[in-house]
């Protein structure tokens, strides 16, 4: 397993002291990714979402897929938060979306959103294209895995 191919995926210290958080698995000769890790290795204690929309803390869902991806990362980071994670402890999201065309005609903005939140951690990632949410109005759902350091 090689990292050195790897986009910067550099692992922060984390507040606890810990020298690393997680490291990529990169095998050998594959592709860099851009935007997530092919894989992910972490050790300490597990930090796990649920399916986090883009509602605010009265349940008023933000009006359109780009400002309800914002507050769905945002409503991560805050989860992440109350386990005592933080966004470079994420080793792994995963992104439900109701048209994949809108994601993807999104990219740049979304990629701008996802690091004024998150920085520049890039962990695994999946984006699934669903026929619909449990809440209707919703465009997008992400569920998101973190690992603290011990």
């Amino acid at each position: 397993m090689s990292t050195t191919d790897a986009p910067n995926l550099a692992v922060r210290a984390a507040a606890r002291g810990s020298a690393k958080t997680a490291r990529t698995l990169q095998p050998s000769g594959w592709p860099a990714p851009k935007g997530y890790a092919n894989g992910m290795a972490a050790d300490g204690h597990i930090v796990v979402t649920g399916g986090v929309i883009g509602w605010d803390i009265e349940g008023h869902l933000a009006k359109g897929f780009v400002a309800q991806v914002r507050q769905a990362l945002c409503n991560i980071a805050a989860i992440l938060a109350e386990g005592d994670a933080q966004p470079q402890h994420l080793v792994r999201l995963t992104w439900y979306v109701v048209d994949m065309e809108e994601y993807l005609s999104n990219l740049k903005e979304l990629g701008q959103i996802y690091r004024e939140i998150f920085g520049s951690h890039y962990p695994a990632m999946a984006l699934v294209q669903v026929v619909r949410l449990v809440e209707t109005a919703a465009r997008v759902e992400i569920e998101a895995t973190a690992v603290v350091p011990r």
